[in-house]
């Protein structure tokens, strides 16, 4: 194409002949992509685009399975009103299948607990149909924590958003806990929050009349005993069943257990007494519903409260979890001494996520450098593909920005990936300057002449590259586009450094560097050489 040969000429010339402004013209553009990271959307681990999605409901650590049952069901009639929605599939007391690698499986036997996934007809519009759920859902249940959320990728974590509070007292821990359970309601985009030791469950105490029980000849221990057995059973025999012997329990029925009338009449007697004279539990003492604590929650062998938010869906959990800083800023949030915090949640795998990326970093550079450096034979040609490298993160984190692509664990694969193929036209271009032997000695004319000969090369094996990545940038899937466009965004600007930066920096460090008196002949005399006749 002649129209644009001529200015690429005049481009190139430029270029070589002021390397300095070259260099600073083509290192501004990655440095633009550097200084634009901080602006970018952190999402590291991306949602996905699925025509399925899951719903979790909770309710007070008293209800009976029987309630979660018929609420469960008042759910799935407002699920199925959307027109979108083919079936949900509820699980009521448990945790569902883990029909997604990365579910939470781990509730079981609790009758308040219940988990649905929905299945829809297609997987358009799932996001505003997620947050339309979540509006409904806890409008008709607003006693229950109702989690509407879509599925995304990455390892497992209770919450998107988490705070941990460290300590030995639970009461401190608890107030701990509510002032975060505060600051967290005031975030716009916090749907939910619950902590460890704020929320427990009621238990049935016996509050015992010392007198009276002296009088019947028990202890503590002798009524504690005999309710025990009462209510779970003991053992009084066994069948045989084929090859197997089973044990037979006996206890009081369920009807019998869940009625406080029942539980007052029942008799007690003490072990030592010889005319083993009854007495009714009422007369010893009296029933009452006391708050107890569902679990005390341990981790590195120490106490802990963990806070947790969850969020809307669509909502990036940095952003939130930013918010819940400036709050704890705001209002002065401080720790007694002895107790400390932690953020857990996304960020926390976050960080793990980060660090096996990063564990084997310094091997791969110095592998890199060393290959480098013997291929090309020059620790200074080597710093220029080490520059067009750093240069390709810049240009894939600018792509990110432009196309408005979040910073997310895809994109920083791509980045990774995609230095050892961008420096590849670098390579190139080196090695053609290299094997010239005017070009190598940092004549202008001939390496204008090698680098426009290799700029079909260089162009080409670019095109090819970035239109293997077209299908994943037109696709739109929120796992695989941010992926492609760091790719594609930094191969096509490693090519820009290709082209102007490293004929620019070969110049300059072969610049006050003399040519041989008698340069290497070239290809042409050397051949003129071989076909004169000896004599």
């Amino acid at each position: 194409m002649p129209q644009l040969a001529r200015p690429y000429r005049w481009s190139i010339k430029r270029a070589t002949a002021r390397p300095l402004l070259a260099i600073a013209l083509t290192l501004s553009i990655p440095l633009i992509g550097f200084i634009s990271a901080g602006t970018l959307e952190n999402q590291f681990f991306p949602l996905i685009d699925r025509d399925q999605f899951q719903i979790e409901m909770e309710f007070a650590a008293q209800t009976s399975i029987e309630q979660t049952r018929r609420q469960v069901l008042q759910a799935r009639d407002v699920i199925l009103k959307h027109e979108n929605v083919q079936d949900a599939y509820w699980f009521v007391g448990e945790s569902a299948p883990r029909f997604y690698y990365n579910l939470q499986g781990d509730r079981q036997n609790q009758a308040y607990y219940a988990q649905a996934m929905v299945q829809l007809k297609s997987k358009d519009g799932v996001e505003s149909l997620v947050q339309e759920l979540q509006v409904e859902l806890d409008n008709l249940f607003p006693s229950a924590r109702v989690i509407v959320q879509k599925f995304q990728q990455g390892p497992q974590f209770d919450a998107p958003v988490e705070m941990r509070i460290y300590g030995s007292n639970l009461d401190e821990l608890r107030r701990l806990g509510m002032e975060v359970r505060a600051l967290m309601t005031t975030i716009p985009d916090v749907v939910h929050v619950r902590d460890d030791l704020t929320e427990g469950q009621p238990k049935l105490g016996l509050y015992l009349d010392p007198e009276q029980v002296r009088q019947a000849g028990l202890t503590n221990t002798d009524i504690a005993q005999q309710l025990d057995a009462y209510s779970e059973g003991v053992t009084g025999g066994a069948i045989l069943e084929s090859t197997e012997n089973l044990p037979v329990r006996v206890r009081l029925t369920d009807a019998d257990r869940a009625s406080l009338e029942e539980l007052a009449s029942l008799d007690l007697s003490p072990q030592q007494s010889q005319d083993r004279s009854f007495r009714p539990t009422s007369a010893l003492g009296e029933f009452e519903l006391v708050p107890q604590l569902a679990r005390i929650a341990r981790r590195h062998e120490q106490r802990v409260n963990t806070v947790q938010a969850f969020i809307t869906a669509g909502t990036l959990p940095n952003t939130v979890l930013t918010a819940l800083q400036e709050r704890l800023e705001e209002a002065n949030f401080e720790l007694p001494p002895g107790y400390r915090y932690e953020f857990g949640g996304e960020v926390e795998q976050q960080s793990t996520a980060m660090g096996n990326l990063l564990l084997f970093l310094p091997i791969l550079i110095l592998g890199m450098v060393v290959a480098l450096v013997l291929s090309l034979g020059s620790f200074r040609q080597a710093g220029i593909i080490a520059v067009v490298a750093i240069g390709s993160i810049g240009m894939a984190l600018l792509s990110l920005k432009v196309f408005g692509a979040p910073l997310g664990f895809m994109a920083i694969v791509g980045t990774m990936g995609l230095v050892g193929v961008a420096v590849n036209d670098s390579i190139v271009v080196l090695t053609a300057f290299n094997e010239d032997p005017e070009a190598r000695w940092g004549d202008l004319k001939a390496v204008q002449r090698v680098l426009l000969k290799s700029t079909r090369h260089v162009l080409t094996t670019t095109a090819t590259t970035m239109i293997g990545f077209v299908p994943l940038l037109l696709d739109g899937d929120p796992f695989w586009q941010p992926l492609a466009i760091a790719i594609t965004g930094g191969i096509a600007g490693a090519t820009l450094l290709a082209i102007y930066f490293v004929p620019a920096a070969y110049v300059l460090i072969k610049r006050g560097k003399p040519a041989p008196r008698h340069p290497f002949p070239s290809e042409e005399s050397d051949s003129r050489l071989l076909e004169r006749p000896i004599s």
